[in-house]
């Protein structure tokens, strides 16, 4: 039996497990997959011993995106955005992705179809993590401009440092300004998260045929995206990205790729909504 897991600190949270067996079974392979509640000074050792615990990848949650990275061989994809979140083992290597930016573009063509078809200004809110797997996907969609807008002016900065001279740079107080032409904007933060503040940001600012996409899950319509919707702009939630970069990681531990279906996204809103 080939088994996988998801390791973090805290981990209880994951809704990881719910959504790799429901393929196992949907698919009928003899597997499991685990949540491993493991502190960050001892998740190098356990890394470093998947295989003798039976494992044959793990996801990587927080806060151990950077160490993943550090402690495997990543992909290209994993050292632009400077954390993994998926690990495989590859005759006995330790290789590493990060399939937020897959699971971000996935769930945008899926929601949105066409959205980039003439495409040459999106803004993305935040500067973290998720903000630079975001642009990287993107980039990689030959889009020309992307405006970054954080609230700290240095981390913005620096990822125009890191992506070139298509991510440019507009300050806080600028955000409404900046959605003029864009027919996309993304929302990287945990504003508008459940216990946090809303977005606030004036959508209907946007053209007409633009995408507004959250990656705040909880909950599943956040402040913004219900404003898109009164603006009757299409949206793309961030529980469809949560499903979507889930695919190649099944995939790379069992030998199939799955498909993101609603009698799974129905599943993982009911565990939601408990």
């Amino acid at each position: 039996m080939r088994a996988a897991c998801v390791i973090g600190w805290p981990v209880e949270h994951s809704r990881s497990p719910l959504i790799h067996r429901y393929w196992l079974k949907a698919y009928g392979i003899d597997g499991d997959y685990r949540r491993e509640l493991v502190p960050r000074e001892e998740f190098a050792t356990f890394v470093r011993s998947l295989a003798a615990r039976g494992y044959v990848g793990a996801n990587v949650t927080v806060p151990h995106k950077e160490a993943a990275l550090a402690l495997s061989q990543p992909d290209e994809q994993a050292r632009a955005v400077g954390a993994a979140n998926t690990l495989w083992l590859d005759n006995g290597v330790l290789r590493s992705t990060n399939t937020d930016v897959e699971g971000f573009i996935d769930n945008l063509d899926a929601c949105a179809r066409t959205w980039d078809r003439g495409l040459d200004k999106a803004v993305v809110i935040g500067a973290g993590g998720a903000a630079r797997a975001v642009i990287y996907g993107l980039l990689g969609r030959g889009v020309p401009r992307i405006i970054v807008v954080n609230r700290t002016a240095h981390r913005a900065a620096a990822l125009r440092e890191t992506f070139g001279q298509r991510v440019e740079i507009a300050s806080w107080n600028e955000r409404n300004e900046a959605l003029a032409d864009a027919r996309l904007l993304v929302n990287s933060t945990t504003l508008g998260m459940a216990g946090q503040p809303e977005l606030a940001l004036d959508v209907a600012r946007l053209p007409a045929q633009a995408v507004v996409a959250d990656l705040v899950y909880v909950p599943a319509v956040t402040p913004l995206l219900g404003a898109a919707k009164a603006c009757g702009l299409r949206i793309a939630d961030g529980l469809g990205m949560l499903l979507h970069q889930a695919v190649r990681g099944f995939a790379l531990w069992f030998g199939q790729t799955p498909t993101v279906t609603s009698e799974l996204r129905a599943l993982v809103e009911a565990d939601l909504a408990k």
